[in-house]
């Protein structure tokens, strides 16, 4: 019997997973939580072989959740489900611990699939997000730390184009103030204090 925990803070989406995981005669959903806080406060988590664990919940985030679970319990399967699909999220859930990552968007049929690939040793992930971790290697991200969300990574091409500040507000259809903190985020990542040494961290590292 494949044991699950469910950790997700919608109710309908948390029900549904439930009722076609629980229809499967080896699995058993033995808990389900709307947060990380209500799990850690029971001992479901130790027990479970595999976790289906929403990255954008209330108080602590998945990304930091998945980390706790596995120090609680090394041999479990973390999967996040999760509309959310930007390379910065996906990059901290699998660094965190995390042995796959499924759009909220997966039919019942693969979900199921899912559950038991991970339980036998898998790491199931949907295709948009399978592309964007190989594209990172193809990108030679794999040699750097440094992750850049997409959003990042067009306003530093952008910068290394010569684009200003406004010219980049419209290309990504930002506010000039909404570019300024992009860029902020991109020097404090890169360890720069200027355009100059962030286009030439980011060519030298193959980040743009």
């Amino acid at each position: 019997m494949i044991n699950i925990v469910i950790i997700e803070d919608n109710k309908y989406m948390r029900e549904g997973w439930k009722t076609i995981l629980d229809f499967e005669k080896d699995f058993c959903v033995i808990a389900e939580y709307d947060s990380c806080e209500k799990a850690f406060e029971e001992a479901e988590i130790e027990k479970a072989h595999v976790v289906l664990l929403d990255i954008q919940l209330p108080g602590i985030l998945g990304t930091e959740g998945v980390k706790i679970i596995r120090e609680r319990n090394p041999d479990v399967a973390v999967m996040m489900v999760t509309i959310h699909d930007d390379d910065e999220r996906i990059f901290k859930a699998l660094k965190n611990g995390a042995i796959g990552y499924l759009s909220k968007k997966i039919s019942p049929e693969e979900l199921i699939d899912a559950v038991r690939s991970a339980h036998n040793g898998g790491s199931p992930m949907s295709p948009n997000i399978a592309r964007k971790v190989i594209n990172s290697f193809h990108a030679g991200k794999n040699n750097s730390e440094i992750q850049l969300s997409d959003t990042e990574s067009n306003v530093l091409q952008l910068l290394a184009e010569g684009c200003s500040y406004k010219g980049i507000s419209k290309k990504v259809y930002l506010s000039v103030d909404g570019v300024r903190y992009h860029i902020r985020n991109i020097y404090n990542k890169l360890e720069v204090s200027n355009k100059s040494e962030a286009v030439a961290k980011a060519l030298r590292d193959r980040l743009i």
